[in-house]
């Protein structure tokens, strides 16, 4: 696999099987609790059919038809409209350490303020360092609790930022 094949693309009704098996396999993998998190959401295995709206987008990391991972951006669940949330943010160890996590972020950024969003909030699980390390990078800052209605009562980190 070599960078060069691998493309950032919105999401297509036939990815969502090898997507929902790379969003699980991180939950497993980091010892992330799977109840009020996205694992038990009920989009996860039907992530396509869960972005079609126009305030919102989903994009996959393709090699070749092999899925390696993903992260979009909705409208916060109950919440001002002018704040959007990344989501379901989420890599195989294949791709990992390659500069494709921060690619796919700034994309969903520039999709953001591309779809008239003023705010962009996200959440994650303490145990995922290494992303909370790029969020911070990019100047989201902590808060001292959720925002909207996720229902992600397991996530412990909540971070916003000024598009």
């Amino acid at each position: 696999m070599s960078k060069d094949t691998i493309v950032i693309r919105e999401i297509e009704p036939q990815d969502n099987g090898q997507l929902e098996a790379v969003i699980r396999a991180c939950f497993h993998e980091f010892k992330i609790p799977l109840e009020g998190t996205a694992y038990a959401d009920a989009e996860t295995p039907r992530m396509y059919e869960s972005y079609q709206n126009g305030n919102e987008v989903y994009y996959v990391l393709d090699n070749n038809g092999e899925i390696l991972g993903g992260g979009g951006v909705k409208p916060l669940t109950n919440f001002e409209t002018e704040i959007c949330e990344i989501q379901k943010m989420y890599f195989s160890p294949k791709v990992r350490g390659k500069g494709f996590g921060k690619e796919l972020f700034q994309l969903c950024m520039q999709s953001a303020k591309a779809l008239g969003y003023k705010k962009c909030y996200l959440e994650s699980a303490s145990q995922l360092k290494a992303a909370i390390h790029i969020y911070e990078s990019y100047g989201f800052e902590h808060l001292k609790g959720a925002l909207g209605n996720t229902g992600h009562y397991s996530c412990g980190v909540w971070m916003i930022k000024n598009l």
